[in-house]
């Protein structure tokens, strides 16, 4: 299939609500030399983009305003330093944008293959969550086999992959969510404890389920609300990793005694931001010690909702109603 000049993609005219969103049609990206052209079959629909289209998450330099950071779809297209794909190849991709759209640009090295028996909406829920559960909860926080960790929105694409990766690695996981129905969902995903945060007090319900010894990891993406109750939560030299903060950045008022007492870890990353090679790095982790369990059939994406490109807005009202659980994608051609 010869590649066309113009395709169509997803534009935000403007900063504001889901109705920004709409169908344009523009150019066919050309791959840098380190690149590869992709014909999009999938995207996925990740909090990022809504950040972005409320126009509080603008692209880095160099990298496209479309949105869309994660894709599934065929290699048509390959620059000239590129060795390790071919045209024809299934990929999926974490990219620096322009997923919302019918074809679409990514380094070669943040392409990983499908896994086996995956199609296009199962292949490109993975790139966003697993780049960004292996860099915070097992690179940064440092996450190993026989240590507990509770993971907050754990039926968000990225609380359904760290509870998935955690118990894959043999780790204790405790998730919380906010009501019975998803506390269900993450016990059924694997979680061996789950807390009703509307509910329940997730620092008292941690003291309870380690007798008082507390976690060793806690992957956060709720920021400033939640945090002495997660420097309670954590055990001796536990680690809290920071990747959102969905309900503010800033502590008013925070005693860092149980810090220095418990030597604990505060860290944190933003994934867009870094190099292609820090990405490619993550991504070899990816391919070595993650792909074998996808390919075996075990830590499959959850698919909560598939839309058309054409209803990308519908799409981002859903995100922003947290009514989903696991992955909210677009079918793309």
């Amino acid at each position: 299939m010869p590649i066309p000049q113009t395709m169509t993609y997803v534009q935000a005219n403007g900063a504001g609500e889901a109705d920004v969103l709409a169908l344009a049609t523009g150019p066919v990206p050309t791959p840098k030399p380190d690149e590869v052209l992709i014909r999009v079959q999938a995207a996925g629909v990740n909090r990022p983009d809504v950040a972005q289209r409320q126009g509080a998450y603008p692209p880095p330099p160099g990298a496209s305003p479309i949105l869309g950071l994660e894709v599934a779809g065929e290699v048509v297209a390959i620059g000239g330093q590129v060795t390790a794909l071919s045209v024809g190849d299934k990929v999926c991709a974490l990219t620096n944008g322009g997923g919302y759209a019918e074809y679409c640009t990514a380094p070669a090295t943040q392409c990983l293959p499908w896994p086996a028996g995956y199609d296009a909406i199962r292949a490109g829920a993975l790139p966003e969550t697993s780049f960004t559960v292996w860099a915070n909860l097992f690179q940064l926080g440092g996450l190993t086999k026989g240590e507990t960790a509770l993971v907050h929105g754990g039926t968000s694409g990225i609380g359904v992959t760290a509870i998935q990766l955690a118990r894959e690695f043999g780790a204790r996981i405790f998730a919380t969510a906010g009501s019975d129905g998803k506390c269900a969902a993450c016990l059924n995903l694997g979680a061996d404890a789950a807390i009703n945060y509307r509910t329940q007090d997730f620092a008292a319900e941690v003291k309870t389920l380690t007798e008082g010894r507390g976690v060793n990891v806690i992957l956060d993406m709720v920021g400033a609300p939640y945090m002495a109750r997660n420097v309670r939560s954590l055990g001796m030299d536990g680690r809290l990793v920071m990747i959102a903060f969905l309900q503010g950045s800033k502590v008013q008022e925070f005693d860092f005694v149980p810090v220095m007492v418990k030597r604990l870890t505060i860290t944190g990353s933003t994934m867009r931001p870094r190099t292609t090679a820090q990405k490619a790095g993550i991504a070899a982790e990816l391919r070595d010690k993650v792909w074998p369990a996808l390919n075996a059939g075990r830590c499959p994406p959850v698919i909560h909702a598939t839309f058309p490109l054409a209803q990308a807005a519908e799409a981002h009202r859903l995100m922003e109603s947290s009514q989903h659980i696991g992955k909210i994608m677009l079918a793309v051609g």
